[in-house]
């Protein structure tokens, strides 16, 4: 089970940190993911972690503004948001994938579990 947390509404320029925590053994041994959808639009890719943390990867969109970290003693994966712009206003969803793939982590089949979303709103 994946719970998202840390929405909320913020003016443009602003930061949010979203938190996902989840549940059972195997957190440590499986990529996280963030992904988005906007009113009106697909579902689309954020940012992504390796099990280990060593390895990340960020949509074009909010590289440089988003960091996406993970603790495995905590079983918490989180997006720190910085910068945030109106177009960033969405649904966020955490979900997880067995196998890191790289760039290629962005393809949303790969992911099996998905968190319920937590609403972030940027207001211009």
């Amino acid at each position: 089970q994946l719970v998202e947390s840390g929405g909320g509404l913020v003016q443009a320029g602003g930061s949010l940190r979203l938190s996902c925590a989840a549940s059972g053994r195997a957190f440590s041994t499986r990529t996280m993911g963030w992904f988005r959808q906007a009113p009106g639009k697909e579902r689309e890719f954020v940012a992504a972690i390796s099990r280990g943390g060593g390895g990340r990867y960020y949509a074009d969109s909010v590289k440089d503004r988003f960091t996406i970290s993970r603790d495995n003693a905590k079983n918490t994966v989180s997006l720190q948001m910085n910068s945030l712009k109106p177009d960033d206003t969405a649904v966020y969803y955490c979900a997880t994938a067995t196998t890191w793939y790289g760039s290629g982590s962005a393809l949303e089949s790969l992911y099996d579990y998905w968190g319920q979303g937590t609403q972030v709103t940027v207001s211009s």
